[in-house]
């Protein structure tokens, strides 16, 4: 068998879980990113405001140690667990919010079924060999670095952060056992006096937890076995609206279900869209709900067809529901089968194979449009791309790897479904690379195809090759603010960590970490000084391009996403991503590592 078909098997484990989020590593030594080159005239911003972070939880004494006490450590060092500000909702002046703990060794081990622990100076996944596998012998060892979630308040007024996780612990067995499974609370909502968070098990399953929040009291918890995924929730009209994804990790396919629930029943929901893939954001424009979607499984992007012309029905695209106004006020179930796909990414992506590694994510109506960007997991569009057309040799293997990588691409559109239908690319590329199985006499090659787009704004990425995740848009005071992730800080040592996998040489690990900058033309070293971190870019008119806000993970370069937004006014709140749990020592000249909670006042 050719040794690199089995080396493309390999990597396609590496990133399989992806649909959770990015098997990401961080770095020792850093890699530079170019600044963005979006327009910085016209803001109106103050500074970013700290508000509240994850604080030390555990104390680690080396892997496969017993944990001393603390924190305050006397021994070892102070761990951070609790690495995303997940799930976040608005209700009045208080944020409800949840988060995510070691998510970048949970999703590794899931992927790999990985149980070789991994230690550098940013990060630890001990897998089997940590105390809580230890200690739970039925616990799976690629599922040793879970910590339960946690859930909480933030007053805005009185700027007071409050836990609600012992609620939930203390209401009985049930309710602490789904806490302890839950992977993460990666969606929050709140409509009639009700606040609901929640996200997927470590099954395949989604666990969501109520509170009142007129009063703070915690209401329950449900499980729903047949979802395997929830990202977002939105509020339409008068009814609250979330998306889910049905299957494990929810690839087999979406719905959007109306909240039909009450204080006295929290967990009542009904199906308003049936969709061929799972649901990821959702908002309202003009009188409808639109969806992003994300594509189906792993098996089937690499399967047998995923070289065909004609997209598959779970392709990444946006959807349209019927009218909210038509028939019964909102969505109801005959509207299921009444929503219509307006536009899926194969209309800007030459190459069929890396179409289907394309998500979308956040979306947002602003001046009349509905703007929506795409997300690439790091390695994904390549791992599928060498499962359909393994590499021959290594000038191959490189071909693929830089001809794969993707930037974010943003748009927006209006009149959907009309004759007058019509979408503008503001970021973007007019030329990506495509493979032509056919070309070489049968060998193959790649070649520059046009995507029948001129980007109105500028180039892909907002000028960052790195920036890889349109994770979420927020309107707040005339502006529309985009969040990204920009996984420039993560690309060297993920590089190295995919060669090592691989078996391949350390030149190859190289080209993996500036795959993205060569992919964008840049000349790899020729980069400015290192500007970590998630970006925030904001529109402040439909007819001008966006503006710069921050490219350093608004003050810490560790946070490498702005995971969410609430708007409250001209004021956004940010939750950060950020899962470097060594990153504990506030006397070193690195930032600290958990999740952040940011105000961006505007005005």
């Amino acid at each position: 068998m050719n040794p690199l078909r089995i080396s493309a098997r390999r990597l396609m484990a590496v990133v399989a879980v992806l649909g959770l989020g990015p098997v990401l590593v961080a770095p020792s030594a850093a890699l530079s990113a170019p600044p963005a080159a979006a327009d910085t005239a016209g803001t109106h911003q103050s500074s970013p405001q700290l508000l509240a972070k994850a604080q030390p939880d555990e104390c680690f004494a080396g892997i496969g140690l017993a944990y001393p006490a603390g924190p305050p450590c006397d021994t070892g060092q102070s761990k951070v667990n609790q690495s995303y500000l997940w799930g976040m909702t608005r209700a009045g002046r208080t944020l409800w919010f949840g988060t995510g703990a070691n998510v970048n060794c949970l999703t590794s081990g899931r992927a790999l079924r990985n149980t070789k622990p991994t230690l550098n100076d940013d990060w630890v996944c001990e897998y089997g060999e940590s105390q809580i596998a230890k200690r739970n012998p039925q616990l799976p060892p690629i599922l040793g670095d879970h910590r339960p979630s946690r859930l909480y308040t933030y007053d805005t007024r009185t700027r007071k952060l409050t836990e609600k996780t012992d609620l939930v612990k203390a209401a009985s067995t049930e309710d602490a056992n789904r806490l302890q499974t839950t992977a993460g609370i990666r969606a929050a909502g709140n409509f009639g006096g009700v606040a609901l968070l929640g996200g997927p098990a470590l099954g395949t399953s989604v666990n969501l937890f109520a509170f009142d929040t007129d009063t703070g009291a915690y209401l329950g918890s449900r499980n729903f076995p047949m979802y395997g995924n929830i990202r977002h929730f939105t509020v339409a009209g008068d009814a609250l609206y979330a998306g889910v994804g049905v299957g494990a990790n929810g690839g087999e396919r979406g719905n959007v279900l109306r909240w039909a629930g009450s204080k006295s029943d929290p967990f009542a929901f009904t199906v308003v869209a049936n969709l061929p893939a799972q649901a990821a954001d959702l908002t309202v424009h003009q009188g409808r709900i639109f969806a992003t979607t994300w594509p189906g499984s792993d098996d089937e992007l690499a399967g047998p067809t995923a070289g065909a012309a004609d997209p598959p029905a779970s392709i990444a695209a946006v959807w349209m529901s019927p009218p909210l106004a038509a028939g019964a006020p909102g969505l109801n179930p005959e509207d299921a089968d009444g929503w219509q796909q307006v536009w899926n990414v194969s209309a800007y992506e030459p190459d069929p194979v890396v179409a289907r590694a394309y998500a979308l994510g956040g979306l947002a109506s602003y001046g009349g449009f509905l703007y929506w960007g795409t997300m690439h997991v790091p390695m994904k569009a390549t791992t599928v791309h060498m499962a359909v057309y393994p590499p021959a040799d290594e000038a191959a293997f490189q071909a693929t790897i830089q001809n794969t990588q993707r930037s974010i691409s943003i748009y927006r559109g209006r009149n959907f479904g009309s004759h007058f239908q019509k979408i503008d690319l503001l970021y973007g590329s007019t030329e990506l690379p495509a493979y032509d199985p056919a070309a070489d006499d049968g060998a193959g090659a790649w070649a520059l195809q046009s995507t029948h787009q001129t980007p109105k704004f500028g180039p892909a990425g907002f000028g960052n090759p790195y920036n890889n995740y349109t994770w979420k848009m927020v309107v707040a005071g005339g502006k529309l603010y985009v969040g990204t992730m920009d996984w420039s800080y993560l690309a060297k040592e993920l590089g190295k960590e995919t060669a090592a996998e691989l078996g391949l040489s350390p030149e190859l690990a190289d080209d993996l970490a500036v795959a993205p900058m060569k992919a964008a033309g840049m000349r790899a070293g020729a980069l400015p000084e290192a500007v970590y971190g998630g970006d925030l870019y904001a529109f402040t008119s439909p007819t001008k391009p966006a503006t710069t806000i921050d490219t350093t993970g608004l003050g810490n370069y560790l946070n490498y996403g702005i995971r969410n937004m609430v708007a409250d006014g001209p004021t956004v709140y940010l939750g950060m991503a950020n899962p470097m749990n060594l990153r504990t020592d506030p006397s070193d000249d690195v930032p600290e590592g958990g999740w952040e909670l940011i105000r961006l006042r505007g005005y």
